[in-house]
């Protein structure tokens, strides 16, 4: 009878776990947004960082939808649509509130919400410390693309979006008409929109995998749904403008093979992320784990995806632990949540559910505290790599005028101080029909006429050059004059 008794109190109430499984996840969240902190500044090292708080200022000055280019003089006026406008808008109040920390801030919270995210759907099925583990290293293994860009404002909605769905489908049911708002979110906040057709698509036949034919009025429902998908991602400043944008990127354009990120999966450049896939791979041959035939196809397309672009390792590496949480569950009992709710209690989750209230009041304050400490003693910039902040000055303070013909990485800043560029991060819709690729080729041994010609054509006034820019040399054969130069930016005048 005693022995009974010690068991009971032994085994946790269903109240119990679900407080131990959410203080898990939060601390998760706070140790990831603890971790970031302590490395803040690696967020800012893209350059389209500068343009895409600006794009969002001048939006919030002028209150207008963009239709034409206004921030670079060799394709001004050519149609260009802000298409992200949203996750723009986001990113300057944040920088208003608070300068680039407010901006770190930012991208902080939504990576920790993320693991937040991940960690609860995934302990639904799996034990807790699993489901963190699995969470954690997710976000370690695609932290190359953590940026200040909106990209990363997306990553919850597409967390929740994914597991709602294949989690609508496990269960039979319609998905739920709520989760369209996801949608207009997502559209407005970054290009990416797009896949959530897909991922709906991939759920639906997951369903139908499930059930067949068998309940027509439930595949009905799921049809609608995902006609409706496209439909209400239409509710954006410029409609189906926004889809074609994406679509002309997602089928490539002549500045694809040139930009880092939409390059395809090198081995060299990305050895963590190659082990991880052959280890995946390998567990996968060794183990009797079964998925399905559609959640397999969705395996394999994600894979696709990121292996095509670099900058889509999220879609594999986020998604395929929530759409194959349930079968690692039911398979591996041993590692399931339902073996951990009926395990015995140690100290520390005993004392987490007991002082479930006293845990979360700390870890907000603890998270008010670091926001206030990282706003007020440590402040972050962006890289000098693009930030060219010592060139930027002596530009300034010489009054150098006219056209400028910049290195790539230098278009963000450009734009951020006001100064129209020749290049710049928008090439998913301008600086096409030949300009980008000629604009690479000027950089070839045999690059010096095309360079030569550009400079005229575009009635070149000065030029601001990483140091590392292959056309520097050019620029002392053709008789141009180095104004100034320091570790990471080089400034050229025309000679006499």
């Amino acid at each position: 009878m005693n022995q009974t008794k010690a068991i009971l109190l032994a085994t946790p109430s269903l109240e119990d776990a679900q407080r131990n499984r959410l203080i898990f996840c939060l601390l998760a969240a706070w140790a990831m947004a603890a971790a970031l902190a302590a490395q803040a500044g690696a967020t800012l090292q893209d350059p389209d960082s500068w343009w895409q708080v600006k794009v969002g200022l001048d939006f919030l000055a002028n209150r207008t939808f963009p239709t034409v280019d206004s921030y670079s003089h060799t394709f001004a006026g050519q149609p260009w649509i802000a298409k992200e406008w949203l996750g723009q808008i986001v990113l300057a109040l944040a920088y208003q509130a608070g300068g680039w920390n407010g901006v770190v801030t930012l991208i902080i919270a939504s990576i920790s919400l993320t693991v937040f995210l991940m960690g609860w759907f995934l302990s639904a099925w799996l034990k807790p410390i699993l489901a963190i583990t699995l969470a954690f290293a997710a976000m370690f293994l695609i932290n190359p693309i953590f940026t200040a860009r909106p990209h990363v404002l997306t990553f919850p909605i597409i967390v929740i979006w994914t597991a709602v769905l294949f989690g609508a489908a496990r269960e039979e049911r319609a998905p739920p008409w709520w989760s369209l708002v996801l949608v207009v979110l997502w559209a407005n906040l970054h290009a990416t929109f797009t896949l959530s057709f897909i991922i709906a698509a991939f759920a639906s036949l997951d369903l139908l995998a499930r059930t067949g034919l068998s309940k027509p009025a439930l595949l009905a429902k799921w049809i609608a749904f995902g006609l409706l998908c496209p439909l209400v991602s239409l509710m954006h400043p410029y409609g189906v403008k926004a889809i074609l944008a994406t679509l002309t990127v997602a089928y490539g354009n002549e500045a694809v093979p040139l930009i880092m990120e939409w390059k395809p999966f090198s081995q060299p450049d990305s050895p963590v992320q190659e082990v991880a896939i052959l280890l995946a791979l390998f567990g996968l041959l060794v183990s009797r784990l079964r998925i399905g035939w559609a959640k397999a196809l969705f395996v394999v397309f994600t894979l696709h995806v990121y292996l095509a672009h670099v900058r889509f390792m999220y879609l594999f590496f986020l998604l395929v632990p929530l759409v194959i949480a349930i079968e690692v569950a039911q398979q591996y009992p041993s590692l399931s949540a339902t073996a951990w709710l009926v395990e015995k209690r140690d100290r520390l989750e005993t004392f987490l559910a007991r002082r479930f209230y006293a845990i979360c009041g700390a870890a907000a304050v603890l998270t008010i505290g670091g926001i206030g400490l990282l706003s007020s003693a440590y402040q972050v910039a962006p890289s000098p790599k693009t930030s060219a902040s010592g060139a930027l000055a002596f530009a300034e303070g010489h009054h150098l005028s006219g056209n400028v013909l910049n290195s790539y990485n230098f278009g963000g800043t450009l734009i951020f101080h006001g100064i129209k560029t020749y290049i710049d991060g928008r090439t998913d819709q301008l600086f096409l029909g030949g300009f980008t690729k000629t604009d690479d080729e000027t950089g070839h041994s045999d690059g010096k006429p095309l360079l030569e010609a550009r400079l005229k054509k575009y009635a070149i006034g000065w030029a601001l050059l990483s140091t590392g820019d292959s056309r520097i040399p050019f620029f002392d054969q053709l008789g141009w004059n180095r104004a100034y130069a320091d570790d990471y930016a080089v400034i050229y005048l025309p000679g006499a």
